[in-house]
């Protein structure tokens, strides 16, 4: 019997052959998902400093307005 007649070469190889395939097809559809979810993150990252300075900017506006107020309207 030729060696391309063996089991080996007809059964297993071939499936060996499309689990790689499968393998190497995944782990890139894998990266380009994570390159995705890292530009979502830094994109959060950036707005959630966006809204942190402008809470400090909030905190020294009312830190000012309880100043100016009169001592009957603060509780």
């Amino acid at each position: 019997m030729p060696w391309w007649q063996q089991p080996f070469f007809q059964v297993a190889l071939p499936i060996i052959v499309t689990f790689a395939a499968a393998t190497w097809f995944q782990n890139k559809r894998v990266d380009d998902l994570k390159d995705a979810v890292n530009r979502r993150l830094d994109d959060i990252i950036a707005r959630l400093d966006r809204m942190e300075t402008l809470l400090s900017g909030h905190d020294r506006r009312i830190t000012a307005l309880e100043e100016r107020t009169s001592p009957l309207l603060r509780r």
